[in-house]
């Protein structure tokens, strides 16, 4: 397929654009989100000796939806609850006050508090992911940041589609910088074309399912949008409290019950992994429990039971779900790496980095593009950009590992402080190295701060070691693999960042000196 050169050159403006508006969020969402990839391992990882600590039982997950239930009445409308399993040992309940404000509980801890135990770091690190660690408007933006990363990745395909073979495998390292940048950057683009695809359209979904679903109101819901979610987005029906008083919530009889019916409609190795439980000691009181499942795409469904005789109201499991259930639960699996085994997990950190590498590189090409060739005063422009994506992409970098080490910290001084202190530590460390950049020369703020995130990131490892005693050689004999791996993959990005460093002193010293990146001689 052949494109004339004046509609190559309009996509081409189009992608570049696009590209660099969207670019920087992208980057925040593509680093973070690789480092999602490890959020069943991170709250282990935050207060390791948490993995001594004997498993919960379902005896001790009755304990604790009693002992809530009877401290906390918004509660007994509506809570929420995991079950003790692989990913959460402990159980742990939440459900909202009169306020709307979330609060959660655990065992021996009724009395609910604002930030669940042991989760800082995952929240924080999804919080990047999905809305840049902005409340409420950062979602939708991303929504939106989303539907122009599709622009970008359409407008790139037709830009190479005419030269695909031939970007696919060229990659031409040497003393033209900008072509192996330009080879890097479309080799990772047209290798993970189908999976950024789907991290564009799953992300937008996902971000604006509610914008959607207000749009589509008067015309597929006649105005009836608000009666019409609960079905849509639940397994359990909604049912009126009778005012009647119902028997008590037995937890085993209903971890059982959902058990037996997901394995009389065909899913043998269903697990209940959490409940959602409506009018407790109400007549009228439902449960709708979810678990997962192995062999689907989409491996979490749900069965809704009456609470108090077990008896089969509804589910939506694999295989037997409708459209809307099986199309979320696909976006999310697909969008979050939750299907296959481990090798997936690992396929979509690479896919999470090798994205935060294609938006890095598309910014050095764009100022490598308007490079003045013949003279060593650059344009403000390139300097301006050169600047912000050293202090926005390689703070951010920095911004992270600063929370990972400040959380290990504070977990042995201030353990009640650790979900405020690294928010604290992230956004500040973050907004420092963006006014460090914006002070220094380029090739100066990118060098301080590679060589920033390679000594904040090392010292993740190194001051888990120190603090705990979990070195990671410690950790693999124990065969704590969940400690093992957020230190070896912090190790491993740490001597990226140090190669980085090293490479762009050279550069600065020894490569061309008509540029931003280049040191004075």
């Amino acid at each position: 397929m052949k494109f004339s050169s004046q509609t190559l050159r309009t996509f081409t403006t189009v992608h570049t654009w696009v590209g660099l508006v969207a670019g920087f969020a992208l980057f925040v969402a593509f680093y973070a989100g690789a480092l999602t990839l490890f959020h069943h391992d991170l709250p282990l990882w935050q207060t390791p000796h948490a993995v001594d600590t004997p498993a919960a039982s379902l005896d001790d997950a009755q304990r604790l939806l009693d002992g809530v239930l009877e401290r906390h009445l918004a509660a007994r409308a509506h809570v929420g609850m995991t079950f003790p399993g692989g990913d959460h040992p402990q159980p742990i309940a939440y459900w909202q006050d009169a306020k709307g404000t979330w609060l959660y509980a655990w065992l021996d801890h009724y009395d609910g508090s604002v930030t669940p135990p042991q989760t800082g770091l995952a929240e924080l690190v999804n919080e990047l992911h999905y809305s840049l660690g902005l409340p409420v408007a950062g979602t939708y933006l991303m929504g939106i940041v989303s539907l122009l990363y599709g622009v970008a990745l359409l407008s790139g395909l037709v830009i190479h589609l005419p030269r695909l073979l031939g970007d696919l495998f060229a990659l031409r390292p040497g003393r033209n910088l900008k072509q192996m940048w330009q080879d890097a950057h479309n080799v990772i683009g047209v290798l993970s074309l189908p999976f950024h695809l789907m991290f564009a359209v799953t992300g937008a979904l996902l971000c604006l399912i509610f914008l959607q679903m207000a749009a589509l109101n008067p015309l597929i819901f006649d105005g009836k949008l608000l009666q019409a979610v609960p079905a849509a987005m639940d397994t359990a029906p909604i049912r009126e409290p009778s005012g009647q008083p119902g028997d008590e919530t037995n937890l085993r009889m209903l971890h059982a019950r959902a058990i037996e019916v997901a394995r009389a409609q065909g899913v043998a190795d269903f697990e209940p992994a959490f409940l959602k439980l409506a009018h407790a000691g109400d007549a009228n009181a439902t449960i709708e429990i979810t678990g997962e499942s192995g062999g689907t795409l989409g491996p979490l469904g749900a069965v809704g039971l009456d609470a108090a005789s077990g008896r089969l109201l509804s589910s939506q499991l694999p295989g037997q779900r409708d459209a809307n259930h099986a199309t979320l639960s696909a976006a999310y699996a697909l969008h979050f790496g939750e299907f296959g085994n481990g090798v997936v997990v690992w396929l979509y950190f690479l896919l999470g980095l090798g994205g935060a590498f294609l938006f890095y590189s598309g910014n050095l090409l764009w100022i490598e593009s308007r490079r003045k060739r013949r003279q060593v005063e650059q344009g403000r422009a390139q300097i301006n950009m050169a600047r912000a994506t050293a202090g926005v992409c390689i703070g951010l970098c920095v911004a992270i590992s600063a929370s990972f080490v400040g959380a290990q910290i504070l977990e042995q001084v201030a353990p009640q402080a650790v979900d405020h202190g690294i928010r604290w530590i992230c956004f500040v460390t973050w907004g420092v190295c963006a006014l460090w950049a914006a002070l220094r020369r380029p090739d100066q703020a990118a060098r301080e701060l590679l060589w920033a995130a390679a000594i904040s990131t090392a010292l993740v490892a190194v001051m888990h070691g120190a603090l705990t005693g979990f070195w990671p050689w410690a950790s693999a004999a124990r065969g704590y693999w969940p400690l093992f791996w957020v230190d070896a993959v912090a190790l491993a990005l740490a001597f990226g960042f140090a190669t980085l460093a090293r490479a762009s002193l050279r550069r600065a010293r020894h490569g061309d000196p008509n540029s931003v990146w280049s040191a004075p001689r």
